[in-house]
């Protein structure tokens, strides 16, 4: 399956603000333009119509002359403006001219080469528009002088023409100090509109199997994810009750078992002698350990309430205490090797004491009904069941703590055992582990806080 890497917020953010802010300039903008030459506004007060026909228009013959290629412009222009008169030169002394000069603008003719720009009419003040109007301009001829009148209008085609040039040169820059100034402000914002749903996410990183009840927070969590916080919350809701279901199916179940096996074990007392007798007290007691594993399982949820100090070396010498006879019965030496007279650390008796009886009995179904189990105690709180059988391989020492995990097809014994003593060594902070024996074999350790 292909899994899509998240999306950054913040890269989306400045995205997409960016790209809104450009079209909000473009259409400010052009919304601008497009109301003042509704209104009128830019056609009353524009005064460089005819010039810009005209530079658009003027072109060099074949001679290096001047001359004007007709366009639909400059036929508007001329249809538009009966009495057009206008002048074009350039440095080089070239001319071109067409129609009459009006005559309170002739005098100014003759001083075109001392005229840079100027605008020309014959009311006093400024006119809007002047009648006349004198500008060098660049065009596909060179840099020329234009003198003519200004009864051309703006053309809207013209206008869109430099909608490139406008964006490039006036909206874009603007938009980029806008992202820019957004590139800087959305980390700050983001932060501080999602600092509730980063107290969500740090409390559901401490959600725990064995902690139920837990919900999310939702102080300071955007209204936009608040549906997610409490879907999310009433999913741990439903796990909460079907654990607690669950819980109680486990309670019920190993109750009703304590009972009939209790039953099966007097009936069978009762009978002769004999080795078939000898294996079905053999299968009754495993199942009176799957009941009371069920019972121990039930009994973790409260175990980190009474921590006490615990003795290991002693605990430990009462199950081998316990459990010798049985290993003696089946074929095995038991030895019991403590470092020191006592070693104390924080724990549930009860607790602790499954665990070791469940490692032992492991050790008596599976360690080859021969040679010796030994039980040894050492700094700083190690508890070790080692045996000589035929040893875990490496790629199963994970799987054997799974519940009623069989490591051979054949094998008796499957159960909650191992599966027990890794959750009681959880509980207590510690862990279990399978190595190697010295003598061949499995070793399990177990191994508290100090």
């Amino acid at each position: 399956m292909n899994l899509r890497r998240p999306r950054s917020l913040k890269w989306s953010l400045v995205l997409r603000i960016a790209i809104l802010q450009c079209v909000m300039l473009t259409l400010i903008i052009a919304g601008i333009i497009g109301a003042m030459l509704a209104t009128g506004i830019i056609p009353h007060d524009y005064e460089d119509g005819t010039m810009d026909v005209l530079a658009d228009a003027v072109v060099r013959d074949a001679n290096g002359a001047l001359a004007l290629k007709e366009n639909s412009d400059l036929t508007k222009l001329r249809s538009d403006v009966p009495d057009l008169w206008f002048i074009i030169r350039d440095k080089d002394g070239h001319r071109l001219q067409e129609g009459t000069v009006p005559v309170a603008y002739q005098p100014f003719v003759g001083l075109l080469d001392n005229i840079s720009d100027a605008r020309i009419d014959l009311a006093i003040g400024e006119a809007a528009p002047p009648g006349g109007k004198i500008r060098w301009t660049d065009t596909a001829a060179g840099n020329i002088q234009i003198m003519s009148g200004t009864k051309g209008e703006l053309s809207l085609l013209r206008v869109l023409g430099q909608a490139p040039e406008l964006f490039l040169q006036g909206i874009l820059p603007l938009a980029g100090l806008m992202a820019l100034a957004t590139l800087f402000a959305t980390p700050w914002v983001v932060r501080g509109a999602l600092s509730g749903l980063g107290n969500a996410a740090r409390a559901a990183e401490q959600i725990e199997i064995d902690k139920r009840g837990v919900q999310l927070p939702l102080d300071g969590v955007p209204k936009e994810v608040t549906p997610l916080v409490d879907a999310v919350n009433a999913a741990l809701s439903r796990l909460d009750a079907g654990y607690a279901r669950h819980k109680r199916f486990l309670t019920d179940a190993a109750h009703e078992l304590r009972t009939p096996v209790a039953i099966l074990n007097t009936r069978l007392a009762a009978l002769p002698a004999t080795p078939e007798r000898a294996r079905l007290l053999q299968d009754a007691a495993r199942l009176s350990t799957l009941a009371d594993q069920l019972l121990d399982l039930q009994r973790l949820d409260r175990q980190a309430e009474h921590f006490g100090p615990v003795d290991l070396v002693l605990l430990a010498r009462n199950v081998v205490v316990d459990l010798a006879p049985l290993a003696f019965a089946v074929g095995y030496e038991m030895a019991f090797e403590p470092a020191k007279e006592k070693l104390f650390v924080r724990g549930d008796r009860t607790a602790i004491e499954r665990a070791v009886t469940n490692l032992i009995q492991n050790a008596i179904d599976h360690g080859g009904k021969a040679g010796r189990i030994t039980i040894s105690v050492r700094p700083p709180a190690v508890i070790e069941v080692q045996d000589e059988g035929d040893g875990v391989p490496a790629s199963e020492r994970e799987r054997i703590f799974e519940p009623f995990y069989r490591l051979h097809p054949r094998d008796h014994g499957a159960g909650l055992g191992l599966n027990l003593v890794r959750d009681l060594m959880q509980l207590h902070g510690g862990k279990v582990e399978v190595l190697d024996g010295k003598q061949g074999g499995a070793c399990f350790r177990m191994i508290f806080p100090s």
